[in-house]
């Protein structure tokens, strides 16, 4: 067996050694894990997880490539991946690179190779930690010194949130929409244009005088990565807008639109990352299993002026919120992805911004 190149090292002490690919560099980064079985170019870009080292449940990554019209955003910030077993010639018709490329290309290290049902059991039973990710060859004293060292990411938004206006347009649209970039994925945007929607999106710190200047008929506050309450411009944002216009929150927007009312936030031990989860609507009792991603929860302890309308059958967790007075709702699983049609959700974002123009 060859000789290993990499380790993980976590804050409890444990190792887990394999095989880098991917960029080349040493990183200290928040450790979670996912359970989807598909989707990994989707995780890999996805701008939550900012500061993150995934771990990867499914044991094979890589076997199908990546392709051009998957990614997420444009310019992946995933802090690290690990993974069982790397695949780096894939079989698909589609895929135009393969993952180690595209991370290499991203400046996003990885490994495989190491025990990725020890490491998850790990997790699972601790809860989410700090991990370096380092040269097999690091001592264990040097590996947890610079572990202790180093912070992870303090405020991933301000890093994914667009620095300028982006628009993305269809024709004949019918309503215009302000998303306000915490950290958007792509396929958030494309549901929206299959709804009609043309969508200019903003930075995270655009003003009420900016949102209100492109005179939408509606607001979404997007997903993205870290502490909600370190958002403070979404926040305060949310505040002012909220009953002028119909606002849609998605994952860490509704965090903001719960901390927004007066609401709390709590970081879970685990956090839910996969696509396994039954949520229920519990206004039709309808469940659906839905895709989330997300290591921060809103309290149970509302402030009278929401209201729950889904919640996470596994532990009870708020799934959704609403208030009718001010038009405004969020989920917090995932409503869209690239091969599903337009989500219930956006439907009733049309709906609200079909009423405001009426009325």
């Amino acid at each position: 067996m060859k000789a290993f190149t990499k380790k993980l090292v976590l804050e409890n002490g444990r190792e887990f050694y394999g095989y880098g690919f991917g960029a080349d560099r040493e990183v200290v980064l928040e450790i979670v894990f996912n359970t989807a079985v598909v989707g990994y170019q989707e995780i890999m870009s996805d701008p939550s997880y900012t500061g993150q080292l995934v771990v990867m449940t499914y044991p094979l990554i890589g076997n199908y490539g990546m392709a051009d019209d998957d990614y997420e955003t444009k310019n992946p910030t995933m802090g690290a991946m690990a993974v069982r077993e790397y695949n780096d010639q894939p079989s698909n018709f589609r895929f135009t690179r393969t993952l180690s490329e595209v991370l290499e290309e991203s400046n996003i290290p990885a490994i495989w190779g190491l025990d990725t049902r020890a490491l998850t059991r790990v997790i699972r039973d601790e809860g989410v930690q700090k991990v370096i990710l380092t040269d097999a060859s690091t001592p264990k004293e040097e590996a947890l010194k610079r572990l202790q060292e180093q912070e992870p990411e303090q405020n991933p938004v301000a890093k994914v949130s667009c620095k300028k206006r982006w628009m993305s347009r269809v024709p004949n649209h019918t309503y215009d929409v302000v998303a306000v970039d915490c950290g958007i994925k792509n396929s958030i945007v494309r549901q929206l244009n299959a709804v009609g929607c043309n969508v200019t999106v903003l930075p995270y710190n655009a003003t009420v005088e900016d949102v209100m200047s492109f005179r939408p008929d509606g607001v979404l506050i997007s997903g993205g990565p870290g502490d909600p309450t370190k958002v403070q411009p979404v926040i305060d944002l949310i505040a002012k807008l909220r009953g002028r216009l119909p606002i849609f929150g998605v994952g860490l927007g509704m965090q903001l639109i719960a901390l927004a009312y007066g609401g709390k936030v709590e970081k879970m031990k685990v956090g839910h990352r996969g696509c396994n989860h039954p949520v229920k609507h519990l206004a039709t009792g309808l469940l659906e299993v839905a895709s989330q991603n997300h290591g921060y929860i809103v309290k149970p302890e509302l402030p009278g002026m929401l209201s729950v309308t889904h919640t996470n059958l596994l532990d009870q967790t708020i799934e959704g919120l609403e208030c009718k007075l001010d038009r405004l709702f969020a989920v917090q699983f995932e409503p869209a992805s690239a091969e599903a049609e337009y989500h219930d959700v956006f439907k009733k974002f049309v709906k609200l911004m079909e009423e405001g123009r009426d009325a």
